[in-house]
Parts: C-alpha cells; structure tokens; sequence
C-alpha cells in the first residue's frame, strides 16, 4: 500500500513527520533513483526508497511488545559484549527496538516496536511523556527531602532536573518504597538524585510509560500491547466497540399520564417553615 514518503521515514525512525519532509525538501531522499518530491508516495513492497542513499527497510507489519525487563540485561537490540539484551527476551522475528532506555541495574517496563514514528514521539524531550517508577531506597526520606526532588535537583554537571512527582509509599526495614512520576529522563537520574539528597537507591522497577502499564507481568515476562494499548499511545481514538463497553445508557423519563396530574414533590422531613424561627 502506498503512503506519504515522510510517514514512512519517520516509521523507519528517522525522526517526525515534520523533520522528515524537511530531508525530502532539501534532496536527501530519493524514490527508485529519483529526487522525491514533497507529498510524494511509495510503497515499500515494490519501491526502492533511500534516505542519503541508503535504503528503508521493505515494509513488515508494525509489532508492538511490553516486556519486563529484569536486572543485568542490556536495553538494546544488539550487545556489543556477552551480556543478555532485551531482544534477546523476545524470540520474535523481525526488527524490534526498545523505547527509551532502562539502566543494566534497573527493571521493568520496555516497549519493543519497530514503529520509527511511535518511539520518536515516545522519546523525544518535546512531549513529555511521563514515566512512573517504584524506588527502593535505602533510608526512610523526610519531607524535606521529597520535596526537595519534587522541586529539582541541580545534577553534578550542573543540570537542573525538571520537577517531579514523588510520594512517599510505605517503609521497607530501615529504608523505604517511593513512587516518582517524571517527563524527563537523563542518565541514571533517579540514582544521581537520590544520592545528592543522602537516599541511595537500592531498588527502580519502571510501572509506566505513558499510558502504557506494566500490569501482571513478571521478570523476562511478555506480551503484544492490545488495539486499544496501541491507540491510547499514539493520542488515537479508540475503536467504537471499545468505547461502547464504557458508555452508559442515559436515565429514562418517568412516563406520565396524560389524565393524571404530576402529584407535588413530598417535603423534606424536619425542614422548618419560612415563617418559623429557630435559636
């Protein structure tokens, strides 16, 4: 099926649509050894597409995976050492990459996709989308620590992280559970945070990203996002039989004679009369 050149760069993860018709102005792509033009359309199955002469990869059906990444497992598709990835956890074919980045020593949450244009959106600083992790840290905080990273922290580099939303969960032996909801995410932030604010952290599980929860899944665990996972994602509406489990029927009317007059509202007992006055 054919599509707009700049949908298909961006699904290739070249960027936005918006940054990819700027590389179709400027020459850059071409359509079986011709200059594309803006608003041009291909289709990968018969189509020779190159981006600065190299080629996009022949269309293949978007797939999209929620895994639970465990500890000491690398967040790419390919290691440049011995150590496990998280592609390796996912015995699919096809090319799927993992969205954003979750440290070595941290788990859960990661969306594997090949969909260029989801993970750019996902990603990319200008959108804000909200992360939610659960944080074990090894000293029981006080509120002024809490608030202190839900203001900001100024990083070793000189950094200011964005504010945060942090709140306290429950003790756990000397040290505590803490939820932190952020837009951001620099490298080994809540590590570096929780360090300059004297709460080393021992433990960052990742709940959420976005809309998309880490529900029931277990450690290596994983599962295809659902239609509706998928559209909420993306800012899309959802399919109609979805939003009709949700809906309500509006209350009817109580049907009235037309012979039989509507008989008065009865009083509300112990409601005083206007005329009468209490003290």
């Amino acid at each position: 099926m054919q599509e707009r050149l700049q949908k298909l760069l961006a699904q290739a993860g070249y960027g936005s649509r918006r940054a990819c018709e700027e590389f179709i102005i400027a020459g850059r792509v071409r359509v079986n050894g011709q200059t594309a033009t803006l608003g041009q359309k291909a289709d990968l199955s018969v189509d020779r597409v190159t981006m600065d002469g190299k080629a996009l990869p022949k269309a293949e059906s978007l797939t999209y995976i929620a895994l639970y990444k465990p500890r000491n497992v690398l967040s790419a598709a390919e290691g440049q050492d011995d150590r496990e990835t998280v592609r390796d956890l996912v015995p699919v074919e096809g090319h799927l990459y993992p969205v954003g980045r979750l440290d070595f020593d941290s788990e859960g949450l990661i969306l594997m996709t090949n969909d260029g244009e989801l993970t750019n959106k996902l990603t990319h600083p200008r959108f804000g989308h909200e992360k939610e992790y659960r944080v074990l840290v090894a000293r029981r905080p006080d509120e002024k620590q809490l608030e202190a990273w839900r203001r900001g922290v100024v990083l070793e580099d000189g950094d200011k992280t964005m504010p945060a939303d942090v709140v306290f969960i429950s003790s756990s032996g000397k040290g505590a559970w803490i939820r932190v909801v952020m837009g951001e995410g620099k490298k080994r932030q809540i590590r570096e945070v929780g360090k300059l604010l004297g709460l080393p952290v021992v433990k960052i599980i990742r709940m959420r990203i976005g809309t998309l929860k880490l529900g029931n899944l277990k450690p290596r665990a994983w599962r295809y996002l659902t239609a509706d996972e998928i559209a909420d994602l993306k800012g899309e509406e959802k399919s109609q039989g979805a939003v009709a489990k949700f809906s309500r029927k509006p209350a009817q009317k109580r049907p009235w004679s037309k012979d039989k007059p509507k008989e008065p509202l009865p009083k509300k007992p112990g409601r005083p009369s206007k005329k009468s006055t209490m003290y």
